[in-house]
């Protein structure tokens, strides 16, 4: 088994440890970390990290899921602006 996994987030590929969650690769990817933005534009990073917030919402291979509650996988496609 790798200690990296390789996934995409909005198109880019990020390489993270193995059993690093969403929220952190997003982290890693650059920035804030930012999951999404608000409805009048603003950065919406990861708050509670247990999934109570919300505030990381994205989109991982077409589902709606929690960036801090999902483990990252091989192949895996994030997308923060769908």
């Amino acid at each position: 088994m790798s200690d990296q996994t390789l996934l995409h987030i909005d198109g880019q590929p990020v390489r993270v440890k193995a059993g690093s969650s969403v929220a952190a690769a997003l982290r890693i990817a650059g920035g804030m970390g930012a999951a999404r933005t608000s409805v009048t534009g603003q950065p919406r990073a990861p708050f509670c990290g247990m999934g109570v917030c919300q505030e990381c919402r994205v989109q991982i291979d077409g589902r709606r899921r929690l960036a801090c509650q999902t483990v990252c996988a091989e192949g895996m496609c994030v997308e923060t602006t769908a």
